[in-house]
């Protein structure tokens, strides 16, 4: 796996990151034996930036992965991210960007990941009550204590990047970027992220699975799985978005590549370094093998003429959910 400097703040990171989420919430049963294998053969494969947060349970995600990894922490890169103001037992109390929930969440999130740094430290979501200088300024604090090396946002609009990065450097953003969802390239956000220097981290570059086109209905996803609450992932929205997979699929044949491992290509095209998700070796053997296709720009061209963003059917996420981004 080749590497790449994410932002202009001295971090680099694999071309090819690795997003834990799914192992522990949202996407069904976990296996743990399974998630502890995965992780460490992404690590072998030189997959080594390895993404989580103090949400994913709550808590059990970054426990994991300190279980799974802690031996070879020296070897990865690891990234978690705060926004929520949980209890200890997990439960929910509000979204909370003070500068005193920044401390309490970073102490919590080091115990449970077994570490005394965090490489990369987001904001999960931009609280609206609090001024972004004032939660940014506090973790600006956390790099000056040596608690963390760098720090981001998620989600976040242009404006509220340029008046972060204002208060202290962000290294990177992250946000949702795929084929099925390319808001980013033309609200902004990716424009603010060249000026400046930060490097954007793409999550669910696959559409959340789609364009991996293992999900062919609505009974591919488990009873519990959080897709199934979602627009895109309603059985008339699959049936429409399937013939653009279709699409994608065809293409990466010329390659002798994977409608998933394409998708891969085409959001390391863009600039970002993609976080793709998966609880086994097997789809992990896959998506990182699409480290090693270039796309040219004919290839670019003829995804864009196979999948125009308009023809993509069904929101990315619940009304709630969209409501807390873009802040």
């Amino acid at each position: 796996m080749r590497t790449t400097a994410l932002g202009s703040q001295g971090l680099t990171v694999s071309r090819q990151g690795f997003g834990a989420m799914g192992m522990s919430a949202y996407y069904g049963t976990a296996d743990e034996a399974e998630s502890v294998a995965t992780l460490n053969r992404a690590v072998d494969l030189g997959v080594t930036f390895i993404d989580t947060a103090e949400a994913y349970g709550p808590f059990e995600n970054e426990k994991l992965i300190a279980r799974a990894l802690g031996a070879r922490r020296a070897e990865i890169v690891l990234a978690t991210k705060f926004a929520t103001d949980f209890d200890q037992e997990g439960a929910a109390r509000r979204l909370d960007g003070r500068p005193e929930h920044v401390r309490r969440a970073v102490e919590r999130s080091l115990r449970h990941l077994g570490t005394d740094v965090i490489d990369l430290y987001y904001l999960h979501r931009v609280d609206p009550g609090v001024p972004i200088e004032d939660t940014v300024g506090a973790m600006a604090e956390l790099v000056a204590a040596g608690k963390v090396r760098g720090i981001g946002l998620s989600e976040a609009s242009a404006a509220t990047i340029r008046r972060a990065h204002a208060t202290h450097p962000l290294t990177a953003v992250q946000s949702e970027l795929s084929l099925f969802s390319q808001d980013l390239l033309t609200n902004g956000v990716k424009d603010a992220l060249d000026e400046l220097g930060i490097g954007l981290v793409a999550f669910s570059p696959l559409g959340r699975g789609f364009l991996s086109g293992a999900i062919r209905s609505v009974d591919d996803l488990a009873p519990d799985d959080a897709r199934r609450g979602l627009p895109r992932f309603s059985p008339e929205n699959i049936a429409a978005n399937l013939a653009l997979v279709d699409k994608v699929r065809d293409l990466a044949a010329a390659r002798g590549a994977t409608a998933g491992q394409i998708a891969l290509a085409w959001a390391t095209a863009q600039g970002a370094v993609p976080i793709p998700g998966t609880k086994r070796r097997t789809y992990l053997e896959e998506n990182a093998a699409a480290d090693v296709i270039d796309l040219t720009p004919d290839e670019l061209r003829a995804l864009a003429d196979a999948v125009p963003v308009e023809a993509v059917t069904g929101a990315r996420d619940t009304p709630s959910g969209l409501a807390a981004t873009g802040r």
